[in-house]
């Protein structure tokens, strides 16, 4: 099934990712520390943490930072109490914002995200004025050149839901959430590492941006992401470049 180009997209956002480690590893520790807290510190019981704790391996981040977050949430060492909320909004041309954050104070969170959106050319939305947009789901992302026919055989066994290619060769294998870990070992067992892998919030449509909008737009997405307690932001707007 041919899906939207933009494999392109997806290395640029991997490579500001990787820019920017140091914030990675904060935000890292506050979901683990959370996935502790609310399913244990057993990462194979608990497959929240266990996406975390890869996460963190490949991230680079030292072990014992993990162990001391999942010794904050399981209560054995003191911590900061986060807790997650969720924001919802519009950017440039009314594209549609997701912002996931984890906080200890909600109202320095909402008066911060409020005020990247009005600066930044977007506004806030109420609670479900844009997530009935996007689907949870479950995504693993494979560059171009593996071959589509080996992917989709091992996915679909593995119990995906979809294996969607896009216009470069890009492949994406999509999961129900609660099916991802199992996919993504069943895939790495079958000699698959995916490039990207999380539970997501996937647009159903996506609106591209060229030009001054674009550069608007990424503005708006940066200064959401740059913030302290902002966890993920998820958006059907595609820059680009």
């Amino acid at each position: 099934m041919a899906g939207h180009s933009k494999w392109a997209n997806i290395q640029h956002r991997k490579g500001r990712q990787d820019e920017k480690r140091g914030k990675i590893w904060t935000r890292l520790i506050k979901e683990i520390t959370v996935a502790a807290r609310m399913g244990g510190g057993d990462v194979d019981a608990n497959p929240r943490l266990r996406l975390a704790v890869d996460k963190a391996a490949d991230a680079n981040m030292p072990k014992d930072n993990v162990t001391r977050a999942i010794q904050r949430g399981t209560g054995t060492l003191d911590g900061v109490n986060y807790e997650e909320v969720r924001y919802e909004g519009y950017g440039i041309n009314g594209a549609a914002i997701i912002v996931d954050c984890m906080t200890d104070n909600r109202i320095r969170t909402v008066a911060d995200v409020r005020h990247a959106f009005s600066k930044y050319g977007g506004n806030m939305g109420t609670e479900g004025s844009v997530s009935f947009m996007f689907k949870h789901c479950g995504q693993l992302l494979y560059a171009p050149g593996v071959s589509e026919d080996a992917i989709m055989e091992a996915a679909l066994e593995a119990g995906a839901d979809d294996v969607l290619t896009d216009d470069e060769g890009g492949i994406e294998v999509l999961t129900p959430p609660h099916d991802f870990s199992a996919v993504k070992t069943a895939m790495e067992k079958a000699g698959f590492k995916a490039e990207m892998a999380e539970i997501i919030m996937k647009p159903a449509t996506e609106t591209v941006f060229t030009g001054d909008d674009a550069v608007k737009m990424q503005k708006l997405l940066d200064a959401l992401e740059n913030l302290d307690d902002v966890q993920e932001i998820y958006s059907n707007a595609v820059i680009e470049n």
